[in-house]
């Protein structure tokens, strides 16, 4: 308990002085099913990064604490405004049980593989309801680790009393509405500029910063489940907007987002010329062209997650990421 103390206060400090954009967070939560599990780190700066001064922490199950079997050191570095996919390092196609290997669809998505060996690091097997540290710092030196971002409540154990234990859509955000970080992916939304480094929050709603979606779906065209995790490997965040000075950046709202029936509104600054909707397979579900600055589009498609893909009509190419629900 001393050490989560004395964690709790350097943390304490780095909320107080944080700056939005200035270090690394999380940007998508994956909590897959069996050891589909994997964590995206963005580089909102415009700077490299060394990783291997960060690590990864798990507060298992409401504990108040994290030592050196719930840690584990990042290595790699992370290009400017650019990604990293740590994946559970579950690669033995014949692993059963706790050893079921990780989807290669996942597997591909992966900048490093962590934590093969529970009893050695047990840091990237977290569940629904573990709470996830990204910190600065090393694993021989916890006493003196800095948060950059938490997801979750440390020492808070969202327990529903069976297997879908984890933090919920309504308030309380534990016990009350559905589940939302167990057997999902949790994407943090391009307004967040900066990661959650307060361990004294009130509570822990997972919708205010993220948006859910279950990682795993019945894909009707191929007749079984496939890993919705296309967005893994990349990330929208207004950090890198703001960076742009040399032109008025191509400003894009989408709404509502998520979309509960596969309809959208979507309003770009300069026109569209083309407007292209991508799924999580890669493939094209809708072309539109000449559109409206401001104009409703109709998927009409499956759950999941989608891309939006824009030529405005002074010939610049961006792209947005819409949920369906």
């Amino acid at each position: 308990m001393k050490q989560f103390l004395l964690s709790v206060s350097l943390l304490i400090g780095v909320a107080v002085n944080a700056q939005d954009c200035s270090d690394l967070f999380i940007s998508e939560y994956v909590e897959g099913w069996s050891n589909n599990k994997a964590l995206e780190i963005y580089n909102p700066t415009d700077q490299s990064i060394d990783l291997s001064g960060y690590l990864v922490q798990r507060y298992s199950n409401g504990s108040t604490s994290a030592g050196a079997q719930q840690s584990v050191q990042l290595s790699g570095t992370i290009e400017a405004y650019g990604t990293y996919v740590a994946v559970i390092d579950k690669r033995d196609p014949n692993g059963t049980g706790q050893e079921a290997p990780v989807w290669d669809s996942l597997q591909e998505k992966a900048d490093g593989f962590y934590c093969p060996d529970y009893n050695v690091s047990n840091a990237m097997y977290f569940n629904g309801n573990d709470a996830v540290v990204l910190a600065k710092g090393s694993v021989s030196d916890l006493g003196n680790v800095i948060a950059v971002d938490i997801f979750g409540k440390i020492g808070e154990d969202p327990d529903m009393g069976n297997e879908y234990d984890g933090w919920t859509s309504d308030f309380p955000f534990v016990g009350a509405g559905v589940v939302v970080t167990t057997d999902h992916s949790m994407i943090r939304k391009s307004t967040i500029l900066k990661g959650e480094t307060n361990p004294q929050i009130s509570f822990f709603d997972p919708l205010d910063e993220y948006d859910s979606i279950p990682p795993v779906v019945f894909d009707q065209s191929l007749g079984y489940e496939v890993g919705n995790w296309e967005s893994l490997g990349t990330h929208e965040c207004e950090c890198e907007t703001a960076s742009v000075t040399s032109e008025e950046p191509v400003k894009v709202s989408i709404y509502p987002n998520p979309s509960e029936n596969g309809e959208f509104i979507i309003r770009v600054n300069n026109g569209i010329e083309k407007l292209e909707v991508i799924n999580a397979l890669g493939q094209n579900v809708l072309t539109e062209n000449n559109l409206d600055a401001v104009s409703k589009i109709n998927v009409s498609s499956k759950t999941g997650v989608y891309f939006v893909k824009i030529l405005t009509v002074d010939g610049r190419v961006t792209s947005r990421r819409v949920i369906i629900k």
